[in-house]
């Protein structure tokens, strides 16, 4: 259902700003807002409500399967790896 509102310039212009500020549309602010109001979003229940189900479990971790078999990345072979891979490739010697 469309629905139009008359507001003063300045008004609409800081409507705009916000709106931009928030990377929304002028109309899904006014709908924020309006839904704000009217008590159907409360930001803060819904914080509370999350913190509620956090501390539940409901969303606890997951263990990888992958993760007991990963061995630690060893980071000095696997630059003289990648470092001769390199120089095979494109024909780098030593010196310059």
């Amino acid at each position: 259902m469309a629905v139009s509102v008359r507001m003063n310039p300045l008004l609409e212009k800081e409507l705009e700003l916000a709106a931009k500020r928030r990377g929304i549309t002028k109309s899904q602010f006014i709908i924020d807002a309006v839904e704000r109001s009217l008590g159907r979003k409360n930001p803060h229940g819904l914080l509370m409500a999350l913190q509620a189900e956090e501390q539940s479990g409901v969303y606890g971790a997951v263990p990888s399967k992958r993760a007991s078999r990963e061995l630690p990345y060893e980071t000095d072979s696997a630059r003289a790896a990648i470092v001769s891979k390199l120089k095979s490739k494109h024909g780098l010697g030593g010196a310059r």
